[in-house]
């Protein structure tokens, strides 16, 4: 598979972290980073988080696919049991494993990114070049 490859190729000179709970820490942690919103990846059941900062290649392996549903714009996003990105700041491409439902079909999210350092906007965008951009609040972290 593609995504094993990947994670493969980058592995020498990586970060790699197992266990549930440090895991998401430092999920959390890339992409405050990063620059982008800490609920962005709502990813419970991680086993495994990798990061090769000289490609800026990152994975996340999880026990089971999950669904998330960001009740304040009504979206229900699917996450793979993994999901891969080259990540630079307020940037994630070329990622894999992740879906947004939109209306009746799932459409697989290839980039991730913010404008600016203030900007209010996160935008989705798909491989086909279709985007769709929301309020950066809608995937801030529920610290409750």
């Amino acid at each position: 598979m593609a995504q094993q490859q990947l994670i493969a190729n980058n592995q020498e000179g990586a970060e790699i972290y197992h266990g549930e709970s440090i895991c998401k820490q430092k999920s959390h942690e890339l992409l405050a980073e990063i620059n982008l919103p800490k609920g962005l990846l709502p990813l419970n059941d991680l086993v495994e988080v990798g990061y090769n900062r000289a490609t800026g290649f990152v994975w996340l392996k999880q026990k089971k696919r999950t669904e998330h549903k960001f009740r304040s714009i009504g979206r229900n996003v699917s996450y793979d049991t993994e999901v891969t990105a080259f990540v630079e700041d307020r940037r994630m491409r070329r990622l894999t494993g992740v879906k947004s439902k939109e209306l009746l079909i799932w459409v697989s999210i290839s980039d991730i990114y913010t404008d600016a350092p203030d900007s209010k906007k996160i935008t989705f965008a798909n491989s086909t070049g279709l985007a769709r951009s929301f309020p950066i609040s809608a995937f801030e972290l529920d610290e409750n």
